[in-house]
């Protein structure tokens, strides 16, 4: 088992270097940017009476507790924290699993003497070697900047407690998943779901007199995040929360190990669909073959944005009562919204939530194109008269179809969202469209990079696509709240589309995102026709 293990360690040395250190630095970040910001009592007091005041922010920040310096970095960058750790570790899982069966390694190492579960308690124990590594290295981070050291200690504790939860959420979608793909689909819709339930929890919660501090309603404890929000470090320091979510951690791994024990190496406990016996005219062509490899996952992300934009328009009687009830940070609010209604605020932040998912569905999307190439299986049909091409092309106008069903998802659920109330203002509807189809350009930037990448360094298409997103997302959704310069967020596609403010539509950034779609797919298209086929040696 020792020899399993520092193969998995020494396999995945750069996802650790980029995982953890990435995290480690965004947690010391947060503590500049805030010292920077938010440096005296007053800012910290104004930020946590408008967060208190709108349930929006709520659902996207963790859980006020004070206006300590301590607990108000707790309360901006905890739960981004954890998903970071939640992402690395849900990945790390399913490749060391259901990833190596797919590639038939696993049944290699079966026929050893290591046999078939020295190999998964190897995985589990790297998933507890990494995530205590990023614990300790967050703690750290902290304590670097000056803050106390037990709050410290705790934060990083829930960090690494949450990492090793989604890693047991990673092993068991590893076993009842056919696929790598289908399992970390998987991973990534608990997290997230869950975030969302957290975000819900805190803010149904219970404001105090002074709105520094949330007590989170019942919801928040059906979710990990909550849990470890609700450790409230520098504030409280409560473990036990931790300890709760590392012991269910442990239990869904003892789990996977037992699920393991029940079916046969390279099946899986939900069987795969069974496929027709004909091929329908749709796989005619090599456009029809790639949308049947990709339709789950484009309904999967449509999904999400329907849940996004009924959210959006749903919200809008919540955040006006608010504003009702807490007139004293009501201009605080509208300051959020550029002038807008809080309606507005809420449909223009969660539908930049809907551009990240719409430019998450894209680049997954051209991301295959990467691992068809790798796997050897393009090279049966451009053996065909299907060129290099038309492959290329019908890769990006697939993925330029997902991005907009899930645009389309988030408008229909605004819609849905405003029917289902007593007296909608249906003018928000027109403006979810106007949001959502800036959120739809901005996806096409990442679309056209990514195909970019393909063509140029087709070994980091996947790294750099979705580095690419997550950087966009974290200076998009936070450059203004470290109140970076502006001209460093509208760097960010999903900050520099198209929006609704107060006074009507800003273009905002419209052309040179059309721009870049237009040179971007061009040149990839052009720089296709020129390169051979890269294997994944």
């Amino acid at each position: 088992m020792i020899t399993l293990l520092r193969q998995r360690l020494r396999r995945d040395l750069w996802q650790f270097v980029i995982w953890i250190g990435g995290t480690a630095m965004l947690a010391a970040f947060t503590v500049s940017a805030v010292n920077g910001s938010y440096g005296t009592e007053t800012d910290r007091v104004n930020l946590l009476a408008t967060a208190a005041a709108n349930p929006v922010i709520m659902l996207f920040r963790g859980l006020p507790s004070s206006a300590d310096l301590g607990a108000f970095t707790g309360f901006l960058i905890l739960p981004f924290l954890a998903m970071m750790a939640a992402f690395m570790s849900s990945f790390m899982a399913v490749r060391h699993t259901r990833a190596d069966e797919d590639a038939g390694r696993t049944e290699l190492v079966a026929a050893t003497p290591a046999g078939r579960v020295a190999p998964l308690v190897a995985t589990i124990v790297h998933g507890l070697i990494a995530n205590a590594l990023l614990a300790m290295l967050v703690a750290v981070a902290f304590l670097a900047c000056g803050l106390p050291a037990t709050g410290s200690l705790v934060a990083g504790l829930g960090s690494g407690a949450l990492g090793f939860f989604a890693y047991g959420v990673g092993l068991i979608g590893a076993q009842v998943f056919a696929s790598g793909r289908s399992a970390n689909a998987f991973g990534v819709w608990v997290m997230l779901v869950a975030y969302l339930v957290a975000g819900i929890g805190n803010a149904l919660g219970t404001p105090s007199a002074d709105l520094q501090r949330i007590q989170s309603a019942p919801l928040a404890w059906f979710s990990p995040y909550g849990w470890i929000e609700n450790a409230r470090p520098w504030a409280d320091d409560n473990l036990w929360p931790v300890a709760l979510c590392a012991l269910v951690a442990a239990g869904l791994a003892a789990a996977s190990v037992a699920l393991q024990s029940v079916r046969d190496l390279g099946e899986s406990l939900l069987p795969e669909r069974r496929a027709r016996a004909t091929a329908g005219a749709a796989l005619s062509s090599s456009t029809g073959l790639v949308w049947a490899l990709t339709w789950p996952a484009i309904l999967g992300w449509a999904i999400g944005g329907f849940v996004s934009g009924l959210l959006a328009t749903s919200l809008s009687s919540v955040l006006s009562q608010a504003a009702t009830q807490l007139p004293s940070v009501e201009q605080l609010l509208a300051a959020l919204t550029q002038g807008g209604s809080l309606a507005v605020g809420a449909i223009v932040i969660f539908f930049t939530l809907v551009g990240v998912l719409a430019a998450c569905c894209g680049v997954q999307i051209v991301g295959r194109a990467r691992q068809e190439e790798a796997h050897g299986t393009v090279e049966a049909l451009l053996a065909t008269p299907v060129g290099r091409v038309r492959w290329l092309a019908d890769y990006v106008a697939i993925a330029t179809i997902g991005a907009a069903a899930t645009v389309g998802g988030a408008i229909v659920g605004a819609a849905a969202g405003l029917a289902g109330q007593s007296a909608p203002d249906w003018s928000l509807f027109g403006d979810a469209v106007v949001v959502g189809a800036g959120q739809f350009v901005a996806a096409l930037v990442f679309i056209v990079v990514t195909a970019l990448v393909l063509t140029v360094l087709p070994r980091a298409t996947l790294a750099v696509g979705w580095t690419l997103v997550g950087l966009a997302t974290v200076v998009g959704l936070f450059g203004p709240l470290y109140r970076l310069p502006d001209w460093i967020v509208h760097l960010a596609p999903i900050a520099a589309a198209p929006t609704v403010t107060g006074s009507g539509t800003d273009v905002q950034g419209l052309w040179w995102l059309v721009a870049a779609v237009l040179i971007g797919g061009a040149a990839s298209l052009a720089l296709m026709r020129r390169r051979e086929l890269a294997g994944d040696g």
